[in-house]
């Protein structure tokens, strides 16, 4: 449970940092919220550096969280319900980084 809160964290300082810009330069608003967008990606590439696994396989099995907390933001944040085959593909994500993480051995 740990490791999935620290994936989760992870994932919103990735989209945080990605979305403000995007708000910048789609919906023209303050380019000042390039600040706040910058430490959330430094705290994103500082958060992926907790995770107890090899880099890579930390690269790979964070996607399906990442993909699971995008899906989220769509809903809450943008307002989109999320369709059928969205959440299909999240359990498809999902069970691949399980598969990733839980089959880990040690080098």
């Amino acid at each position: 449970m740990k490791i999935l809160g620290l994936f989760i964290v992870t994932a919103l300082a990735e989209i945080i940092g990605c979305y403000l810009p995007w708000l910048w330069l789609k919906q023209d608003r303050s380019a000042w919220l390039l600040v706040p967008a910058a430490l959330s990606l430094a705290a994103f590439a500082w958060l992926l550096t907790l995770h107890p696994q090899a880099a890579g396989r930390v690269y790979a099995a964070y996607g399906g969280v990442y993909i699971s907390v995008a899906l989220m933001w769509l809903w809450a944040v943008d307002a989109v319900r999320p369709t059928a085959t969205d959440w299909i593909g999240v359990g498809l994500c999902l069970t691949g980084m399980a598969v990733i993480m839980l089959g880990a051995r040690p080098a």
